[in-house]
């Protein structure tokens, strides 16, 4: 790894810190904006969000991708479908938060890898391998576990897991870029948000104007608090594997869930304890499975980087051939072709006395090639004569992957 790549993966690493880190800790931020419910605070969010991406790109000047957006209808369905289920997905985890339940709200980001696995055997048809599957069903029993726990599904946590499951494959078919996708979303999300925002003043609810300056400074930071950690994403996704990023993932849920019992003090009873333990166990499947099958990939790749450089094979031979009949005849013939090939290749060719000769030339790992020679023929006989024509090969190549 050059200085330069090494300077990048690091700024990489500190941008993936800080994306996480954030996400993290905002269970601290969302109980500043009190009194004002869940809702507003979801309205405020969205309706920020869209001011200050707006903002970013019209500095940036990128404003292609949404002309070609709008032209596509179907494209522009899905962008809808991911805005409704992050509205759902914010406006249950504000909820959560204010309302004490921060280590159930935890719990929903550590079992979503397990949800977006399940979705994509459910509706991709993906198949999974042997440790996947034992992870899937170790989630599946602390579910059940965590259930006779609280006495009840654990609803936070399947809420958002499950809405978020949803938005990660909804914006997989969409391909926009964070920022891009982001403003698109707000931008649908825009207009239901700020009409709430005026029937809530218009009844005398709103608590941006009453509540003081430095409450509706706050309500106008749910922006920076959204957008923030994306831009912190979008530059660790550009420099560290995804590898690294799927580990860094678990920060936040981590983070959450201290907070949650260490900061907000909320119970943690010993079936809850051990639904966790199961989540954790399933998770530690998936990231020693995730592992290996990136090392394995790893290792193949690095033995076909140092293989032996593709050669153009190329192959000569002589021939000789004898007929007895009215006559005799003999004929000599010399044959050469090239072929792409890998490692070592082998050269065969056929000759027909008194005509060219055509060879064909095979690697030993795939390719093939043709050869021409020429015969000469003496004695009074007539008729064909066929003469066998190989000889080693060797010399430069161009090889494709």
């Amino acid at each position: 790894m050059t200085g330069q790549s090494r300077r990048e993966h690091r700024i990489g690493l500190l941008n993936g810190f800080a994306a996480y880190g954030m996400w993290g800790v905002v269970p601290l931020f969302w109980p500043l904006l009190k009194p004002a419910g869940a809702i507003e605070i979801l309205a405020h969010r969205m309706a920020w969000s869209l001011v200050l991406v707006g903002a970013a790109l019209l500095v940036l000047r990128r404003w292609s991708w949404a002309g070609e957006l709008l032209r596509q209808p179907r494209r522009l369905g899905l962008v809808a479908v991911a805005a409704a289920v992050i509205t759902l997905n914010w406006g249950v985890y504000i909820w959560a938060v204010n309302a004490g339940q921060v280590v159930e709200a935890s719990l929903g980001y550590f079992i979503n890898p397990l949800v977006t696995i399940a979705l994509g055997v459910l509706l991709l048809k993906e198949r999974l391998r042997p440790v996947q599957w034992v992870a899937v069903g170790v989630g599946f029993a602390a579910v059940l576990v965590l259930t006779i726990g609280y006495g009840r599904p654990p609803w936070v946590s399947l809420c958002l897991a499950f809405s978020f499951a949803t938005y990660g494959l909804v914006k997989k078919k969409v391909n926009l870029g964070g920022v891009e996708s982001l403003a698109a979303e707000t931008a649908i999300q825009f207009l239901p948000a700020l009409g709430y925002l005026l029937w809530l003043g218009s009844r005398g609810d709103s608590t941006f104007a009453a509540q003081g300056v430095g409450h509706a400074a706050l309500l106008a930071s749910t922006g920076v608090v959204t957008a923030l950690p994306l831009v912190c994403f979008g530059a660790a996704a550009i420099r560290v594997p995804l590898s690294t990023l799927g580990l860094l993932q678990y920060l936040a849920p981590v983070f959450q869930f201290l907070l949650g019992v260490l900061y907000f003090r909320e119970a943690m009873p010993p079936e809850r304890w051990a639904g966790f333990a199961l989540v954790w166990l399933a998770l530690s499947l998936l990231t020693w499975d995730a592992l290996r099958t990136a090392r394995r990939a790893a290792r193949t790749l690095r033995s076909e980087i140092s293989a032996p450089s593709a050669t153009m094979a190329m192959g000569t031979g002589t021939g000789t051939g004898t007929r007895t009949g009215t006559g005799t005849r003999t004929g000599t013939g010399t044959g050469t072709g090239s072929v792409a090939r890998n490692a070592e290749g082998s050269a065969a060719a056929s000759a027909t006395v008194g005509k060219s000769v055509s060879g064909a030339v095979t690697g030993a790992v795939s390719g093939s090639g043709t050869g021409t020679g020429t015969g000469h023929v003496s004695g009074p006989a007539s008729g064909p004569v066929s003469g066998s024509v190989s000889g080693p090969a060797s010399g430069p190549a161009e090889a494709k992957p």
